[in-house]
């Protein structure tokens, strides 16, 4: 199995500069990895570098907290499509599951994924796993289920607690097998990576590919 081919490049560091990003899209071109994900502030920058054809790139909408008003979060979705981004990572509203407040997230939906299925783009929603209970994240689970969303991402990568294996795990048991899984924080190593992708998910985000595939050739 080919690792590289599992894992998005993440430059979504916030103290990123353009040489940062330009050297991490040299990198994920160089490693062969399927996608990279950049800031809305360099999807321009990023269109530019990379053959687009032969790699998706995406960006996050309400990153990381989630808590944008809806329409903020239109506006986000709409900017970055018409810069040209082919995938989109909302955040989704966190504050909303806590408060049981499900119909604020079909709100949500309702207000984006006609605008990113319109436009033939991807569309991802990132929850942060660690702040959800169980019974929360089933519920997740169903209303994106539900909705048809391309994947479901776990973690932002910025909450305290990371994805923990027994969480892909809840998520590939409720969620259609249509519906990728993503594991996005928590990946510290080739052994966790294999971990997560065992559990069941189909894709990496993380900032540290290059380290992975580089302690997977020290191995061998």
């Amino acid at each position: 199995m080919d690792i590289a081919t599992y894992i998005e490049h993440s430059l979504l560091n916030p103290d990123a500069t353009i040489a940062d990003i330009e050297k991490g899209l040299v990198e994920a071109t160089l490693y062969g990895f399927p996608a990279v994900c950049v800031s809305p502030l360099f999807i321009k920058t990023a269109v530019s570098k990379i053959d687009t054809s032969k790699m998706q790139l995406a960006t996050v909408i309400g990153f990381p907290l989630g808590y944008s008003v809806i329409e903020a979060k239109v506006a986000e979705v709409i900017m970055s499509i018409l810069d040209g981004t082919d995938a989109l990572h909302m955040v989704i509203n966190t504050i909303a599951i806590k408060n049981n407040d499900w119909q604020y997230l079909g709100k949500e939906l309702n207000a984006i994924m006609p605008i990113v299925n319109g436009k033939g783009k991807v569309f991802n929603v990132i929850i942060e796993t660690s702040l959800c209970s169980k019974q929360e994240l089933i519920t997740c689970c169903e209303i994106y289920g539900a909705a048809g969303v391309h994947a479901v991402i776990a973690g932002t990568g910025y909450a305290e607690q990371g994805t923990t294996v027994e969480t892909i795990e809840l998520l590939r048991q409720h969620l259609p097998n249509s519906i990728k899984i993503t594991a996005a924080s928590g990946i510290k190593n080739y052994s966790f990576a294999m971990q997560f992708i065992n559990a069941g998910a189909s894709r990496l985000i993380c900032n540290n590919g290059v380290q992975i595939i580089a302690e997977l050739a020290q191995q061998h």
